[in-house]
């Protein structure tokens, strides 16, 4: 298993840039799944259904099930939130992980830039990017790709994708940021 993250601003389209990145990678054969940091409470759950129940009651963990999908909720109460490894340990094996969110940890990113936001780049300060995808026109000395363009940023994060083994050993306490 790989991973490769996205880092950018909100608003410069990293989660349109998974969005188009997945069907292309399932068309190569890939196996592809993705983390994402949420800055903010959410719920997948609906009041009053049986799972919420059960969640509101006190479970620790509900594991809601169909003939099409399952989900697992776990619910952190008061402990703190898992970090970044801890998290892939419970994923199912795939080809590649792609994480949106824990910027500040020490792995592998494309940095998602649009000119349009106004905001400083973030490559400059983090030696974690490795490559970029853009619309504005950059000397970096890193590897670039138009945002647009969905095979050269796939290949670009396929190369630069670590394995989850070689992580470095400071990540394992890396929470978002």
């Amino acid at each position: 298993m790989k991973i490769i993250g996205l880092a950018g601003w909100s608003g410069a389209g990293k989660t349109t840039l998974v969005k188009r990145l997945i069907p292309y990678w399932r068309e190569c054969g890939l196996t592809v799944s993705t983390i994402k940091h949420a800055h903010h409470n959410f719920d997948l759950d609906k009041p009053g259904k049986d799972s919420w129940i059960h969640r509101e009651a006190g479970a620790q963990e509900v594991l809601v099930c169909a003939e099409r999908r399952w989900v697992l909720m776990h619910e952190l109460r008061d402990a703190a939130m898992p970090p970044l490894p801890e998290l892939l340990a419970r994923m199912a094996a795939v080809d590649l992980v792609v994480v949106e969110g824990f910027r500040a940890a020490p792995y592998r990113k494309i940095e998602v830039h649009r000119e349009a936001l106004g905001k400083p780049w973030l490559y400059p300060d983090d030696d974690h990017i490795v490559g970029l995808a853009t619309d504005a026109a950059v000397e970096a000395g890193l590897p670039s790709a138009h945002i647009d363009d969905i095979p050269r940023i796939a290949a670009m994060m396929e190369r630069a994708a670590m394995r989850i083994e070689d992580l470095p050993a400071d990540l394992r306490e890396a929470r978002p940021a």
